[in-house]
């Protein structure tokens, strides 16, 4: 067994948990979940797969990992994050015992691929794939930045580097619980968007680089974006992805998933954004009690630690 431990967040995950263990059982049984209070049979699983779960009320994913990483009961070396509709491959479990107790001093933390699957379709094209994301770093080393979406974990101290092989994002549910998620995601996407001009909460996110790793030219680019006209990004967003970057080699699936994620999210995002502008206007203050009254979201958020192990 390697010398690192998993963080999973879960809700409602019993159509994916036993997949996401059973691909890290190759290296690690050290695996420490924190449970939204699921009412499906999440948590039994994942305790008669050897899982250490704590229960702890939801504000935001940030939020929720933070938690993770500060009550996570394994001195492991290595810490790695996880979503419980992923699943790691076989070789990346095997290069992870291979190479990661081996890394020089120097090296903070680990980059590895994911492959988006949509509608039983892996989505090799639009710019989908390779997607970089830090899943692994030193203990104590990293966290993960305080944004209301699209958070990644940010390093403290030392170098990345990059593994070779991929985990795989293949989320079961159907397509109306996958809009029902993005509608939500799209309240969140409207506090990021806004963000970048009001700063509502200043703590410590992702740097944006054009030409640093990809999650900070991600960032550069949302902060880009978030510039352009309402409504005519999108359109321009999907034409990018669907044409320019070939998405349209996907087929069928690649098609919905490009106009789903890349056009009608979006989309629904500008418009909501426009109906914010219109009952409140563009102060900040103002914004911030629309936000508390409308969608229960406090944007600058008191960060829970209420923790249940029953």
């Amino acid at each position: 067994m390697t010398d690192v431990s998993v963080i999973i967040l879960t809700f409602n995950e019993e159509k994916h948990i036993t997949r996401c263990l059973q691909s890290l059982l190759p290296y690690t049984d050290k695996i420490f979940i924190v449970d939204s209070f699921s009412t499906d049979r999440t948590v039994e699983i994942a305790r008669s797969m050897g899982a250490v779960v704590v229960q702890n009320a939801w504000v935001n994913y940030a939020t929720q990992f933070n938690f993770g990483i500060d009550h996570n009961p394994f001195t492991t070396a290595w810490v790695m994050r996880m979503d419980a509709d992923e699943y790691v491959m076989p070789e990346l479990a095997d290069e992870i015992n291979r190479r990661l107790m081996g890394l020089p001093t120097e090296v903070g933390g680990v980059y590895v691929k994911r492959r988006v699957f949509f509608l039983n379709r892996w989505i090799r094209h639009g710019s989908f794939y390779p997607l970089w994301l830090l899943r692994l770093w030193r203990r104590g080393d990293g966290f993960c930045e305080q944004v209301w979406h699209d958070e990644h974990i940010k390093l403290t101290k030392g170098e990345s580097i990059q593994f070779d092989h991929d985990l795989v994002d293949h989320n079961l549910n159907n397509l109306t619980w996958w809009t029902q998620k993005h509608n939500h995601y799209s309240i969140l996407e409207m506090i990021n968007l806004l963000n970048y001009r009001h700063h509502f909460d200043k703590a410590d996110t992702m740097e944006a680089r054009l030409f640093g790793t990809q999650d900070q030219r991600t960032r550069y680019l949302k902060a880009k974006y978030a510039s352009l006209p309402l409504f005519t990004r999108p359109i321009l967003y999907f034409i990018y992805r669907y044409f320019i970057r070939l998405g349209f080699l996907d087929g069928i699936p690649g098609f919905a998933w490009c106009f789903l994620q890349g056009l009608w999210y979006r989309f629904l995002v500008d418009a909501k954004l426009m109906e914010v502008k219109l009952r409140v206007g563009d102060d900040k203050e103002a914004l911030i009690e629309y936000f508390r009254k409308e969608y229960g979201k406090d944007l600058r958020p008191a960060r829970s630690e209420q923790v249940s192990q029953s």
